[in-house]
């Protein structure tokens, strides 16, 4: 009898919850299951811009800013909610993304910028991304994992299976941390329709979905030679369903409609000293060298290894992730020796081996320890090196506890290679950029070009993902192609 009552309130609970949170999409005019006025939307919006702006950065060229500000405003002004305003930022990342908040904040990095060959690329980007907000995609999974939680604990309390109430809690997290492949080609509906309305061709649609299907078909390629998972497109909240799908989708809504290839002559100039790859502000990666300007420094990872540069490290993997090394900064906030710093701030307690450090002119400590690794618990090698008042701090660890004093050999190489810059590394450590050139003889083909390219990996292929060439294409005489410099 228990059971039944609680069953009938958790119905009751239900049809309360959807009865009270049925508004009409402005977008698509349906009506749909939200929990969020606009006010709380705009709010959550603008606490969740503050998270991005934390880990991101503007990218410093205002110039630039204020230009894809105003091309995302064109599109705005005839979507479905004129009312909001909208806040298109270009981010200072390589990443090759683009997402939208709540209430109006749209974002696209600088790594895909790149890759695009026309204003009207750009406006498709932000075209998608602004209807994610007019159909208020982001308040409806928002709503969903809300009444998800609420279920969960509600079955909970009436199963006494506290699992019950953990399993939907992970449901709602995955349903926040992405859209669906409805809510992913309705956007792509949406911006088609804002595009025409606005006055660009609608195949930029269907040219941003192919450069985006280029970009997962060369990182597929990159990723089985790196020896890693291949990376995807929208990954900062969420992950678009398979291009193919999308591209054969948005084919059938503009239809085999072609624009004369006309070049975007404007546009190309615009990107001319674009950064491209790593910027300086966050160091450059040459080869297997990692380069600093502002912190002055240099150092060589093992061969063959994967360098990746994230915000707060640089992160180094062996082939097929045998081993992995780690360099942070941190403060040292008070007079310690390299040996204390290792204890106190690092919780250095018990040491298998430990020794001083001197690499060049920059005193330190290293220790091997029993601790947590990214592949478990295991052997650890931590360092330390002191230059000035900076603290540069090491880890590494190997998945097999049999190859550890092997890559760790390779580690401690590597961290002796650590060494302030002389004037030839200062100019290897300038950053990559956009320069625009016009094809004027007809054996300037890709290939050539790639020969004299500073980029290090893959030249070839990334010049012609620059340029829309990709697999195989080539430019005709009298095109405007970029390159790197």
């Amino acid at each position: 009898m228990k059971a039944f009552w609680i069953n009938r309130y958790v119905s009751l609970i239900i049809l309360m919850a959807l009865l009270g949170g049925c508004a009409v999409n402005p977008a698509t005019g349906e009506r749909d299951f939200v929990l969020m006025s606009e006010n709380e939307e705009l709010a959550l919006g603008r606490q969740y811009s503050k998270q991005v702006m934390k880990e991101y950065r503007a990218y410093d060229n205002p110039a630039l800013q204020r230009y894809v500000q105003s091309v995302g405003d064109r599109v705005a002004k005839v979507s479905h909610r004129k009312n909001l305003i909208y806040r298109f930022t270009l981010l200072d990342s390589n990443q090759v993304n683009a997402f939208a908040l709540p209430g109006g904040y749209i974002y696209i990095t600088r790594g895909l910028l790149v890759y695009l060959n026309s204003e009207a690329e750009l406006a498709a980007v932000l075209g998608h991304e602004l209807g994610h907000v007019t159909a208020r995609h982001s308040v409806r999974q928002h709503s969903l994992s809300t009444t998800t939680n609420l279920l969960g604990g509600l079955v909970a309390a009436a199963s006494g299976v506290r699992g019950v109430g953990q399993l939907t809690h992970l449901l709602s997290t995955g349903i926040i941390r992405g859209y669906g492949r409805e809510h992913e080609l309705e956007a792509d509906g949406l911006g088609v329709d804002y595009l025409v309305t606005a006055g660009y061709s609608s195949s930029a649609m269907k040219k941003v979905i192919s450069i985006l299907k280029n970009q997962e078909v060369f990182d597929r390629q990159l990723a089985l030679e790196q020896g890693r998972e291949p990376r995807a497109y929208h990954g900062v909240f969420s992950t678009h369903p398979d291009n193919d799908t999308r591209l054969q989708q948005v084919l059938s809504r503009v239809g085999q409609q072609e624009s004369a290839k006309i070049q975007d002559t404007k546009f190309l100039k615009r990107l001319v000293g674009l950064t491209f790859g790593s910027s300086e502000e966050e160091g450059v990666i040459r080869g297997n060298t990692f380069y600093h300007l502002k912190l002055n420094f240099k150092m060589t990872f093992p061969t063959d290894w994967l360098i990746a540069n994230r915000p707060n490290s640089v992160d180094a993997s062996a082939p097929r992730n045998a081993a992995f090394m780690q360099l942070m900064l941190k403060d040292p906030n008070k007079k310690l020796t390299p040996k204390q710093f290792l204890k106190t701030r690092l919780g250095v307690e018990q040491a298998i081996t430990e020794a001083p450090l001197m690499v060049g002119e920059l005193r330190g400590h290293t220790a091997v320890v029993v601790g947590k690794t990214p592949y478990g618990q295991g052997k650890l090698r931590v360092a330390v090196l002191f230059d000035d008042l900076k603290a540069f701090v090491f880890y590494s660890a190997a998945k097999q506890t049999k190859d550890f004093i092997r890559y760790d050999q390779h580690v401690l190489n590597s961290i002796k290679s650590f060494s302030k810059l002389n004037r030839k590394d200062q100019l290897v450590a300038k950053e990559l950029s956009i320069k625009v050139t016009m094809v004027e003889r007809s054996r300037r083909n890709m290939k050539t070009l790639a020969k004299g390219s500073p980029i290090s990996r893959q030249a070839e292929a990334q010049l012609r993902l620059l340029n829309d060439f990709f697999p195989a294409g080539e430019p005709k005489l009298g095109d405007l192609i970029k390159i790197v410099r």
